[in-house]
C-alpha cells in the first residue's frame, strides 16, 4: 500500500491556531501603535507651537512685566505667558540691564482632559522707567 502525502487534520488545526495567535498579536500591536501615534502628534504640535510662540515673545520688547498674557491658537489650544525680571546688578536703577525670564505654558484639550507643556527662556532687557504721575 502506498502512503499518501499531506497534512493530517490535527496538523492543520495546530497551524491555524498558531497563525490566529500571531495575527491577534500583530493587530494588537498595530492598534497600540496607532494610539501612541495620535498622542505623539498632539505633543509634537504643541511643541512646535510653543517654540514659535516663545520666539515671538522673545522678540517683542513691549510685553508687560509681571502680568499674565495669553491667547488661543484655535478652539482647543491656547497659551499664557509671563515676563519677569530674573537677575540684575546690585543697586541697579531704571534703564540698567536686567536678565528677564519668560515663562510660557501651552495647553490643549484631548478628549475631556486638559494637557499642558511649559517652556522658559531668558533674554536681556532693561529695568523700566517708573511712570511719572503729575
Amino acid at each position: 500500500m502506498k502512503r499518501q502525502r499531506g497534512f493530517t487534520l490535527l496538523e492543520v488545526m495546530v497551524a491555524t491556531l498558531i497563525m490566529g495567535i500571531a495575527v491577534v498579536g500583530l493587530l494588537s500591536g498595530i492598534s497600540t501603535s496607532m494610539r501612541h501615534t495620535a498622542r505623539l502628534t498632539e505633543y509634537d504640535r504643541a511643541a512646535m507651537l510653543s517654540r514659535t510662540k516663545m520666539d515671538e515673545l522673545l522678540l517683542d520688547r513691549k510685553l508687560p512685566q509681571n502680568q499674565v498674557i495669553g491667547g488661543r491658537f484655535d478652539a482647543e489650544m491656547g497659551w499664557q505667558a509671563r515676563v519677569q525680571p530674573f537677575e540684575s546688578l546690585p543697586d541697579s536703577g531704571p534703564g540698567a540691564p536686567v536678565l528677564e525670564k519668560i515663562s510660557l505654558e501651552v495647553w490643549w484639550t484631548s478628549g475631556d482632559k486638559k494637557k499642558t507643556t511649559s517652556l522658559e527662556a531668558y533674554r536681556r532687557g532693561l529695568i523700566p522707567q517708573p511712570d511719572v504721575v503729575q
